[in-house]
Parts: C-alpha cells; sequence; structure tokens
C-alpha cells in the first residue's frame, strides 16, 4: 500500500469530493471496461502528494481512500487501474519527476558500459523506465492469469517509418518482462510489425492511430498473425491486442475545424467531440460484429464540451457500457477528480451504443477529413503516413524523445 504523507494545508478545491469519483461509477456500469493509468507507474506517488498537497483538508480522507483503491498491490484484483500505457513524452516525465534518482541509474550503466554512447545510454534509461513501472503491475499481471496487469512501452517514435528498427526495439521492449506490451505506431511499416510480433505471441498495443481505416486494418492484422501463432503451436497465454484511438489528437491536433472551414462549415467544440466519438463507436460496433480479439483503447480524452451553460465530459459519458480500455494521464484525472460540475454528471446505461445526432453526422460526413475517417477503406494503408495527425503526433513523440537523449548526453558528460 502506498505510504502517502499528510499533506501541507496550500487548499484549492472546495471539499465537495464525492467518495466515488466518476471512474469507479463508470466502471461499475461497464462490466467489461478497464481503466488504465497514462503514466509511468514510478511518479504515482509523488502525484499523489502534490494531489494532497492543493487538496482541500476536507477532501484528503476521500483522496487518500480513492488513491488506495486506484492502485493496491496487496490486493490488486481489486484495484481501479487494470494496466499501463506509457509513451515517450511519459517516460521524460518519469526522468523529470526524480532527476537525481535517474543521474543516479544513468551513472551506473555507464560504470557498468564505459563505452556506451548518447543513444546506447538513452535506451537503457528507458528500458528501465519500463522495467520498473512493468514490475508495479506484475502482482495484478499474475493475480488474472496474464489478462490484465500490462504495461506499454513503445518503439522510438523515430523509427516509426523503419520496419525493421521497429521490430528489433520491439523484440527488446518485449523481453523486459512478461507483461510488457508493445506500442507500435499505425504506419504501414508498423502494421507489418504488428502482424510478425502476434505471430510471435507478444503482446501488442497499435498507437498513433486515429481513423477507421487504421482500427480495423490493425483488427484484420492481428487477426493474421494470430492464425499464424497458432499454426505454428505459439504460446499464446500471455498475449494480448489493443488498438488505441487518440480522440482529441484526432479531432484538435489533426485539424478537423481547418478542414471544416475548407468547406465552408463551422464546427462547434460539441461537434469536434461528436466526431471523435463517431468514428469510435462505429469502430467498437464492427470489433463486435466481427469478432475480433482486439479491444478498442480510448486515449487522448479531454472535458467538455459546454452544452447549455455546463460543462460535459462526453469523452466518459459516451462510453457507458462499452467493452473497452479507457486510459487516463495524471492531468486528466486530476481534472475529472476537480471537476466542480461532477455530480449533475449521472451516466445512463450502454451510452456507447447510442447514435451521434443525425443532423451533425450530416454536416460532418461533408468534409472529407472526417468522411474518410469514418469510412473502413477511406484510406489506403500506404495513405496513412501522411495524415496530418498522425505526423503532428509523431513530431511531438520525437521531440519528447530528444529531451531524454539530451538528458542520456548530459549524464554521459559528467
Amino acid at each position: 500500500m502506498l505510504n502517502i504523507l499528510t499533506a501541507p494545508k496550500q487548499f484549492s478545491w472546495r471539499g465537495k469530493m464525492e467518495e466515488k469519483n466518476l471512474f469507479e461509477k463508470l466502471v461499475e456500469m461497464s462490466p467489461g471496461m478497464e481503466i488504465w493509468w497514462d503514466s509511468s507507474p514510478i511518479i504515482f506517488e509523488n502525484w499523489c502528494k502534490k494531489m494532497l498537497a492543493k487538496a482541500d483538508a476536507a477532501d484528503q480522507d476521500i483522496l487518500k481512500a480513492q488513491f488506495a483503491r486506484m492502485y493496491n498491490p496487496e490486493s490488486p484484483e481489486t484495484q481501479l487501474f487494470r494496466g499501463v500505457t506509457t509513451n515517450p513524452p511519459l517516460s521524460l516525465q518519469a526522468i523529470e519527476d526524480d532527476v537525481p534518482r535517474w543521474e543516479k541509474i544513468a551513472a551506473g550503466f555507464i560504470e557498468k558500459n564505459p563505452d556506451i554512447d548518447v543513444e546506447g545510454l538513452f535506451w537503457m534509461n528507458y528500458k528501465e523506465i519500463v522495467r520498473l513501472g512493468s514490475e508495479a503491475y506484475l502482482p495484478l499481471f499474475e493475480k488474472s492469469g496474464y489478462k490484465e496487469g500490462y504495461l506499454s512501452g513503445q518503439v522510438d517514435p523515430r523509427s516509426v517509418f523503419d520496419r525493421d528498427a521497429m521490430l528489433a526495439q520491439a523484440l527488446e521492449i518485449a523481453a523486459i518482462n512478461p507483461n510488457v506490451m508493445v506500442k507500435v505506431p499505425g504506419t504501414a511499416e508498423g502494421y507489418e510489425v504488428i502482424e510478425e510480433l502476434t505471430a510471435k505471441g507478444i503482446a501488442t498495443n497499435n498507437t498513433l492511430s486515429f481513423i477507421l481505416p487504421q482500427f480495423m486494418d490493425c483488427a484484420r492484422t492481428v487477426k493474421r498473425g494470430l492464425e499464424r501463432a497458432k499454426k505454428d503451436g505459439v504460446d499464446l497465454s500471455k498475449w494480448r491486442s489493443v488498438i488505441t484511438a487518440m480522440e482529441s489528437r484526432y479531432g484538435d491536433l489533426g485539424g478537423l475545424r481547418d478542414f471544416g472551414k475548407e468547406q465552408g462549415i463551422e464546427l462547434s467544440e460539441a461537434d469536434v467531440r461528436w466526431a471523435e466519438l463517431a468514428i469510435f463507436k462505429k469502430a467498437c460496433r464492427l470489433l463486435k460484429e466481427g469478432n475480433y480479439p482486439s479491444k478498442m483503447l480510448s486515449c487522448s480524452l479531454r472535458l467538455g464540451p459546454t452544452v447549455n451553460g455546463e460543462q460535459r465530459i462526453w469523452h466518459l459519458e459516451e462510453k457507458v457500457g462499452a467493452d473497452i480500455v479507457v486510459t487516463c494521464p495524471p492531468g486528466y484525472i486530476d481534472q475529472v477528480l476537480n471537476f466542480e460540475n461532477q455530480k449533475n454528471i449521472v451516466f445512463e446505461e450502454n451510452t456507447i451504443e447510442r447514435d451521434i445526432p443525425a443532423d451533425v453526422m450530416e454536416k460532418l460526413m461533408r468534409i472529407p477529413y472526417f468522411e474518410k475517417a469514418y469510412r473502413e477503406d477511406g484510406y489506403t494503408r500506404d495513405e496513412y503516413n501522411t495524415h496530418p495527425a498522425l505526423q503532428r503526433t509523431a513530431d511531438q513523440f520525437s521531440k519528447a524523445t530528444g529531451k531524454a537523449v539530451a538528458f542520456a548526453e548530459k549524464c554521459l558528460k559528467g
């Protein structure tokens, strides 16, 4: 159990927190849903302390109890978080959360490997972050019979178009711990890697994926890899597949509003959220209808939109009853726990099956950026690599990786 210290009295909240948070309420109404922690587990305790430091005294006991339910290595089968996702920016956060610790770890690697170069040290640091984080979830992995407790470790985002480099990195990452799931991008080359890893019985998480053609391509790719694995008698007891929908990265970072303006269509915040949800809901339906072995994973979530002067959380409200993974970074969890309108968020049953308003869909379907994303065959595999959301996300992740490399360089220079 975490040893969360008594927080100093630096209050910013109002003391109106409910005993159960919205994530717990959502899971209660969604039996197949899993909430995952979207960051390295090694920062969880410090994050809890920071949250308590800004909480109203009236909320601190409630918060402590909620944190203990989120992650409980003594009783992992009862905890809220059922797995972990990480990426280069989140791994960089792990270093920044405790720089002296990572300077010491890096120094140990340098001492044991005196001829190591900057890239080699960066890669050792990264794999150590994956190792430490995955170990924290091994108890859940074992208790669940290898069904839950996975940690996703991502291949180098600077290699998203290099099949051979990604495959080599993926095999190294997968070997770190039995509960490590490899995150592979939704590029043309990435799907080739996913098929090869699946054929070897290695768990995968398809990242940098935003649109229905990618999701369905991944589902079919995984199915082919799985057939190969079964034919070859590969052990699949520790295998799993999730397909990540980077929702707001499609709508916001990808530029849906700008593409709408090109067609003379003004989109509201609500329209953008509906667009993201439309693609995600259709993917969930098609995976279920096709009996695909993969599970959809919802990430890049946002608060909003504001409806009739009241802020909502549609990225949660519209997924009730879904058999999916919902992964949440610390900042988003903070926003939801601190959501002023929380008592007015009342989840309705099976909203995952609720259609998008017809007038909104009619408007969205007149925008090629959405229409192609919503159609199974809207893009060919070769077109994924030039999708704006993929290119911009890969660029952001590469820059974060560059900062982690710079940290390694600093450590080498002493």
